[in-house]
């Protein structure tokens, strides 16, 4: 059995004017591709946001969490893997600045 779970940054369009990085939403389920499809939608209509509110999304840098459980001999044991990806428009200098964003 898999879940997933994906967290991020999403950088956009600032009201007022300027560019900016804040949290995403969590979004969580047992199934990626429909999870992707959701955080991209979200994208698109500036829903990813955690409430900071843009004038327009560009693109995000996710962290998708697959945790794996295996029962072997009555008993569950757990694996986590985390891939890193970046949905959207971004440029290279906005992806390093959702890298540090991230990472600070």
């Amino acid at each position: 059995m898999k879940n997933y779970k994906i967290t991020g940054v999403v950088y956009g369009k600032l009201w007022g004017g300027g560019a900016g990085a804040y949290p995403s939403e969590e979004l969580q389920g047992n199934d990626l591709t429909k999870l992707m499809t959701e955080a991209k939608k979200l994208l698109k209509t500036g829903g990813l946001d955690s409430g900071m509110g843009y004038e327009r999304l560009t693109g995000a840098y996710l962290t998708v969490e697959t945790k794996t459980k295996k029962t072997i001999a009555g008993k569950d044991f757990f694996n986590t893997e985390y891939d890193d990806l970046f949905i959207g428009d971004l440029t290279q200098e906005e992806k390093d600045f959702l890298l540090d964003c991230k990472f600070d």
